[in-house]
C-alpha cells in the first residue's frame, strides 16, 4: 500500500509551496516514484514545477457523462483518460484534478475515478495530495486512510486558528488519519513570541503535532517569479534546508 500524504490549510498559506518542496525532498532521497495530485481548484503545483498540463480529471469527468467509444467500458475509458492526463516526469507523475464539477450529478464518474485510483495507486510508494482547505477530493479518490496530514498556516493568528479547526474537522469526513502535523510557513526571523504562543496553544488543544516553522524566503519568491522549477533550488537554500529537516522528522515513522 502506498504512503498517502495530504496537504490542508486555508488559501494562501503555502500548501502548494510545501508540496513542491516535498516532491523535491522525496526525489532527492530516492523515495520514488511519487504520484502528486493537485486537488486544488486553483491548480498551480505544475507552475512551481515548471510543467505544462494538457488534461485534467475535471475534463475527464465531463467526457465520462457523454458517449463512450465502442468496445470500451466506462471503467476502461476512465483508466485510459487518467493515464493520458498523467504528466510523467523523472521520479514523479503529476495528476491535476481541475475545476469543480458543474451542474448535474457526478456520482458515477467519481465512483469510476475511485476505482481507477485504486489500481493507479498500486504503482507508487507515495501519493501526495495538494488539497484545498476542504478534503472532499480524498473521498472521491477513495483515499480514506491518510498516513500523514500536513496542515499549513501562515504566521497569523487567523491562520493558526484555521489550522486547528481543520484538524478538528477531519473526523466527520470519514477519513482515518494516522498523523497530523502543523507547518507554519513564511515565518519572520526571529519568530514573534506571540506567534510561538498561538502555535503552542493550537498544538496543545488539537491532535496536531508541530512539524516546524519554515522561514520567509526571497529565494522561493524569486524562483517562482522567474518561472523556474522549485526542483532546481539548491538544498543549501535556507528555506529548503529547513523544509527538508522538517520532512526528515515528520516522515520518520
Amino acid at each position: 500500500m502506498p504512503k498517502v500524504i495530504a496537504m490542508a490549510g486555508k488559501g494562501g498559506t503555502g500548501k502548494t509551496t510545501i508540496s513542491a518542496l516535498l516532491i523535491k525532498y522525496l526525489k532527492n532521497r530516492g523515495i520514488t516514484p511519487v504520484l502528486a495530485v493537485d486537488a486544488d481548484s486553483n491548480a498551480n503545483l505544475n507552475e512551481l514545477l515548471n510543467l505544462k498540463v494538457g488534461l485534467t480529471i475535471g475534463q475527464v469527468r465531463k467526457e465520462l457523462k457523454g458517449d463512450i467509444p465502442a468496445g470500451m467500458t466506462r471503467d476502461q475509458f476512465m483508466e485510459m483518460k487518467i493515464h493520458q492526463a498523467l504528466v510523467e516526469e523523472s521520479g514523479f507523475d503529476l495528476l491535476v484534478m481541475g475545476q469543480p464539477d458543474g451542474p448535474g450529478c457526478y456520482c458515477a464518474a467519481n465512483q469510476h475515478l475511485a476505482m481507477t485510483m485504486d489500481h493507479l495507486g498500486e504503482n507508487y510508494p507515495v501519493i501526495l495530495v495538494d488539497n484545498e482547505a476542504g478534503m472532499e477530493h480524498l473521498s472521491r479518490m477513495n483515499l480514506r486512510d491518510i498516513d500523514l496530514l500536513l496542515v499549513t498556516s501562515d504566521p497569523s493568528a487567523r491562520g493558526i486558528m484555521t489550522a486547528k479547526r481543520i484538524s478538528d474537522l477531519t473526523g466527520p469526513l470519514g477519513v482515518t488519519i494516522k498523523k497530523q502535523c502543523l507547518i507554519v510557513n513564511r515565518v519572520p526571523a526571529p519568530a514573534p513570541a506571540e506567534l510561538r504562543h498561538k502555535i503552542d496553544q493550537a498544538v496543545a488543544e488539537s491532535g496536531l503535532e508541530l512539524g516546524g516553522l519554515i522561514p520567509a524566503s526571497a529565494d522561493l519568491v524569486n524562483q517562482e517569479l522567474s518561472g523556474e522549477s522549485y526542483l532546481d533550488l539548491s538544498e543549501d537554500t535556507p528555506a529548503v534546508r529547513t523544509a527538508f529537516t522538517i520532512f526528515d522528522r515528520v516522515l520518520a515513522d
